[in-house]
């Protein structure tokens, strides 16, 4: 398979499996507390399905978080997501900005969301972020894949550089 199909696969896929199971880990780089935390990511997806992409991608937060405050500092992010079944692992690259859009909240509100803000969304604590996706790393885990790995090795092959880009490739979300 040609890198620029594998690239467009493994995109597609990685947004099938977060609409599946939309939990990321997020943290700030070069802040104090760059801790990764879990989030739910609130897609924005588009309509049209021949584009084989997702959308924009939010999450609510609380001012008070860690996160959230330390958006003055730096605003560039480690996002990763693991899919439900670990078929699909993904390290996201991008930007987190405070989003004041009360259309947006009202589209993706929920009540789990609701169940976090005391006064709902008039909550005084609610923050709206938006991931400003550059690139992501993907990968695709296999069934059987270590044990091919360890047949590979037995024969005296590197499994790691016969199978380096197979199912990895870095994409434009």
């Amino acid at each position: 398979m040609a890198d620029a199909e594998r690239a467009e696969e493994l995109k597609e896929l990685f947004w099938e499996e977060l609409k599946d199971s939309p939990f990321v880990m997020i943290g700030l780089q070069g802040v104090e507390d760059s801790r990764t935390r879990p989030w739910t990511a609130q897609v924005n997806w588009q309509d049209d399905k021949e584009l084989n992409r997702g959308g924009d991608i939010y999450f609510f937060g609380a001012k008070s978080e860690a996160i959230v405050k330390g958006l003055g500092e730096n605003n560039r992010v480690v996002c990763t997501f693991v899919s439900k079944g670990h078929k699909v692992f993904a390290h996201i690259h991008g930007t987190l900005h405070l989003v004041n859009d009360r259309a947006l909240v009202d589209k993706f509100w929920n009540p789990f969301i609701a169940s976090w803000y005391k006064d709902g969304k008039d909550d005084p604590e609610l923050q709206l972020l938006r991931l400003d996706t550059s690139k992501a790393e993907i990968w695709k885990a296999e069934a059987g894949a270590t044990l091919v790995a360890a047949a590979l090795k037995m024969l005296g092959r590197d499994p790691g550089k016969d199978h380096e880009h197979e199912n990895q490739a870095e994409v434009a979300l």
